[in-house]
């Protein structure tokens, strides 16, 4: 992932670190080096790869693009011509759908990066968009909409009617984030 300084328009912080070592005489004010690292991953990969065979049931793989789970899985016995293959049968974590793929045994598969987070929700505005909160850093996440359908609808219920709070499961991967579940928060009596 490359860089950009908005301030001085480097394209990276190579070239605007290089450019003040050739010029040492050049006075370079401070808001010319300061730039902002704000990024999700930090760079980390949203897959790793995993063999085809070492996968297991609820287990997580990307199919046809897509980051999955996999709901079941059958070998077949190895043929004259090659391989054992294996069938997978995996939903797809963020819409439901269900995906299948067929791959050699000794085939290398991608395996989406999940990550799970609660947030504590703070509100629902009239277009459906949530206002969430991180429990560790108190920073406030106002980007993601409430689900369709009926879990959209319990979270909205529960959020109305429910004095302890409400915390909210986002799960991401490979670039998505999606609210998966709510429950509610714990008293502290």
């Amino acid at each position: 992932m490359r860089f950009s300084c908005e301030l001085c328009s480097s394209n990276g912080l190579d070239d605007c670190y290089q450019g003040a070592a050739k010029a040492p005489t050049t006075n370079m004010t401070d808001h010319e080096h300061d730039h902002d690292f704000h990024t999700g991953d930090a760079g980390a990969a949203a897959t790793f790869p995993k063999q085809c065979s070492a996968l297991r049931k609820n287990e997580h793989v990307m199919i046809k693009g897509r980051p999955c789970k996999v709901v079941e899985m059958s070998t077949s016995k190895t043929g004259k011509h090659g391989h054992a293959k294996v069938h997978l049968v995996a939903i797809d974590i963020f819409t439901g759908k269900k995906l299948e793929d067929i791959c050699p045994s000794t085939h290398n598969m991608d395996v989406p990066v999940v990550k799970r987070k609660e947030y504590q929700l703070l509100s629902i505005n009239d277009d459906g968009y949530v206002s969430l909160m991180d429990l560790d850093t108190c920073d406030t996440k106002d980007d993601l909409k409430l689900p369709e359908a009926e879990l959209g609808e319990q979270i909205k219920q529960a959020f109305e009617k429910d004095e302890t709070g409400i915390l909210c499961l986002v799960v991401s991967a490979c670039g998505e984030e999606q609210i998966l579940g709510f429950k509610n928060m714990p008293n502290k009596e």
